[in-house]
């Protein structure tokens, strides 16, 4: 038996690269996605991760009611001789507290794609380059707002009347999740220089823990010991409590609404370029 040897037909790297140029070539070259479109196209990239993950909403539902019901039933009668009468002062209190929490894991999220190198790939991309950050905030402004809904539906079937009616708790959500979109650039910053997302968590929560209980979400500051009642009359979160029930009671302060807003201008103004200046540096 004779065998015919076969001659392997190789092309030149030449020829195959010719071959490539033209196959791209022969294709209409795909728009450049604006910025918006890029920032909603990561935060809607953040929702699908919820969709795939629905654990991540623990905590714009299931913690929010814990503090209602617990603060409620545990503390109303003492601090405010019922629990009818301290619901209608600590709901929206509440409400700021859980919103606010939930602006930490903005910068947990941050800090867990660049621990597993998905930064990386979003910087080789031909998109504007903040737009991953800015997609990420429009994103968990959602979660802003379920965790908002969560609350005053439960204090509404728990017996809370606002007297503004739906304007005033729309508006008072609102103004809550325009600060805590300041608030969260101050968390993706955190983010972008620690090594850890536990990192991140516990530096987070040890930074807003303090600020949350030392207001006037769970008690009048009128009953505190002076130096504490002064502190607690100054502290933003405070500011933002007062904000809150003035909108959703009908009495609401221009003042404090103008400090909330800027306090909010003021936090994304000084982090929002830091966090940006962070993620291009890498």
């Amino acid at each position: 038996m004779t065998t015919t040897p076969t001659t392997e037909i190789r092309s030149s790297p030449g020829a195959d690269e010719a071959a490539v140029r033209k196959a791209i070539a022969s294709t209409a070259r795909p728009p450049r996605a604006s910025a918006l479109s890029a920032a909603f196209t990561f935060g809607w990239r953040g929702m699908l991760k919820v969709k795939h993950v629905p654990e991540q909403l623990l905590d714009v539902t299931i913690t929010p009611v814990m503090f209602v019901l617990m603060f409620t039933y545990l503390f109303g009668g003492a601090v405010a001789g019922s629990t009818a009468a301290y619901l209608d002062y600590i709901l929206p209190g509440i409400l700021v507290m859980s919103v606010l929490f939930t602006t930490v894991y903005s910068g947990v999220a941050l800090n867990t794609d660049l621990t597993k190198g998905v930064v990386d790939r979003f910087r080789s991309l031909p998109i504007w380059r903040p737009a991953p950050l800015v997609g990420s905030l429009l994103g968990d402004t959602v979660r802003y707002l379920i965790a908002g809904t969560v609350i005053i539906v439960l204090g509404v079937i728990l017996g809370y009347r606002p007297g503004a009616g739906v304007t005033g708790v729309v508006a008072a959500l609102a103004l809550v999740i325009t600060f805590s979109f300041g608030l969260s650039w101050v968390f993706t910053t955190m983010g972008l220089l620690l090594r850890t997302p536990n990192a991140v968590m516990n530096a987070g929560f040890m930074g807003i823990f303090p600020l949350t209980f030392l207001s006037n979400v769970f008690v009048d500051p009128a009953t505190l010991p002076g130096p504490l009642e002064a502190f607690v009359k100054v502290n933003p979160i405070s500011i933002l409590v007062n904000a809150s029930r003035g909108l959703m009671e009908g009495t609401a302060s221009a003042g404090d609404i103008g400090i909330v807003l800027a306090t909010a201008a003021a936090l994304t103004a000084v982090f929002a370029p830091l966090t940006t200046r962070l993620y291009r540096r890498g």
